[in-house]
């Protein structure tokens, strides 16, 4: 009696398995037609919605929303719209990203995951063994030299033997009026990402022609440390004294403003850069706007603040998926609208016969421009940056634009 319940139960599963796998509106056959019908394409995304820092990659969503809805008013991809189910939240927990992964392939059917936009993403091994294209904001190692993953700007984090931007660098360099006898700190968190990216944007600095003073990957990730003293005498008693620019690699806008608030508060002169405070947040928090004034942020698009016919529409395009009202653009919108411009090109090279098969191969020979964001190349941008970048500097209530966006060549990563 005890076998044939479990008989009955193996086989309702069974069943329900393939029930799940297989519906009549599904074109192509097997999981790589998954989430495409004849008049749709499903796409869901992944983001740090919320964290312990406060850190937050959400605004990503509306701006993945504008650009599919521009891409349905103007007729889908190859005769099919897009189904947006919209972003869920990892929480920047790996484990929850994992999960988040899962639900969307396994529960939600989603074709591409798309954006992906998260420091600690940790679904990116699940997402590969499915071969379920991502996209997204490639800040990590996590993303680099996999067949499903697609840094809207590259690979960030690239292994040595590959390539990696100086952009950062020279854009710094113009600003300052060149690098000749000056001297950079690069300052990341104690976290993987992190302490890999010290050293990628450190080279970043010396092919722009700036001695390092010094590196680290030391402060805490999860939260801002309750004394930045420490850290603040490693940078300014550095040999040589003082660097003439900080650069951090941190994410959050709470760990860049108590680590450069201190910094000044030291008597520190020199120049700051940073890749995240480029957000309008800033702008309401007193304390964040007194620690991040003057800073030079680096943005991998146009600045919003650029009257570029691209950024342009891009504005719009979020403000009407906004609603239509008055919207504080932000970088992770930029991120998540360029990410899906990307995705949205590969779709259409792919053809009407999409699956995620003839999606990959579509990539695997690709190159795409767009004045907004710099220009991709696949496959090599998997294993390296593309090389393009903007400063934006906050001046005391507003944000301007310090550098407009520029692509450079990448240099060996030894």
């Amino acid at each position: 009696m005890r076998m044939k319940t479990r008989a009955a139960v193996a086989a309702a599963i069974t069943a329900t398995l393939l029930t799940g796998c297989t519906t009549t509106e599904n074109t192509g056959s097997g999981d790589g037609a998954a989430g495409v019908t004849d008049t749709t394409i499903k796409i869901g995304g992944i983001l740090a919605k919320t964290s312990a820092t406060g850190y937050s990659t959400g605004a990503a969503e509306i701006g993945a929303k504008a650009r599919f809805d521009r891409a349905n008013e103007e007729g889908g991809v190859n005769g099919r719209k897009i189904e947006f189910v919209g972003a869920e939240d990892d929480g920047m927990d790996p484990a929850k990203g994992a999960t988040a992964a899962q639900k969307l392939v396994q529960k939600d059917e989603v074709f591409a995951v798309v954006p992906v936009s998260s420091p600690s993403f940790g679904g990116g091994g699940f997402l590969e063994q499915q071969g379920v294209p991502w996209f997204g904001w490639a800040t990590g190692p996590q993303w680099c030299g996999l067949k499903s993953a697609f840094g809207y700007n590259g690979c960030l984090a690239p292994s040595p033997g590959s390539s990696t931007q100086t952009w950062w660098g020279s854009q710094v360099a113009a600003e300052l009026g060149g690098a000749d006898g000056k001297t950079a700190w690069i300052q990341g968190t104690d976290s993987t990402a992190s302490k890999t990216g010290v050293g990628n944007i450190g080279l970043s600095f010396t092919a722009a022609g700036f001695g390092i003073a010094g590196t680290s990957a030391a402060i805490p990730a999860t939260a801002p440390p309750q004394d930045w003293l420490p850290y603040v005498n490693k940078i300014m008693d550095a040999e040589g004294g003082p660097p003439d620019v900080v650069v951090s690699i941190m994410a959050g806008a709470k760990l860049n403003a108590g680590l450069f608030g201190a910094l000044r508060k030291a008597g520190y002169k020199g120049a700051i850069s940073d890749a995240t405070s480029y957000d309008p947040v800033v702008l309401k928090d007193p304390a964040l706007k007194a620690g991040l004034n003057g800073v030079l942020s680096s943005p991998q698009f146009e600045p919003f603040e650029s009257d570029l016919p691209e950024v342009v529409k891009m504005k719009a395009d979020i403000t009407k998926a906004s609603g239509g009202g008055a919207v504080e653009f932000t970088q992770h919108m930029a991120v998540g609208y360029w990410a899906a411009d990307v995705f949205l090109a590969i779709a259409a090279k792919a053809g009407k016969d999409l699956t995620r098969e003839s999606f990959l191969a579509a990539a695997d020979a690709f190159t795409y421009e767009n004045p907004g964001f710099g220009r991709i190349e696949y496959p090599k941008d998997k294993k390296e940056p593309n090389g393009c970048g903007a400063l934006v500097r906050l001046n005391g209530d507003s944000f301007e634009v310090a550098q407009h966006l520029k692509c450079t060549a990448n240099t060996p990563l030894k």
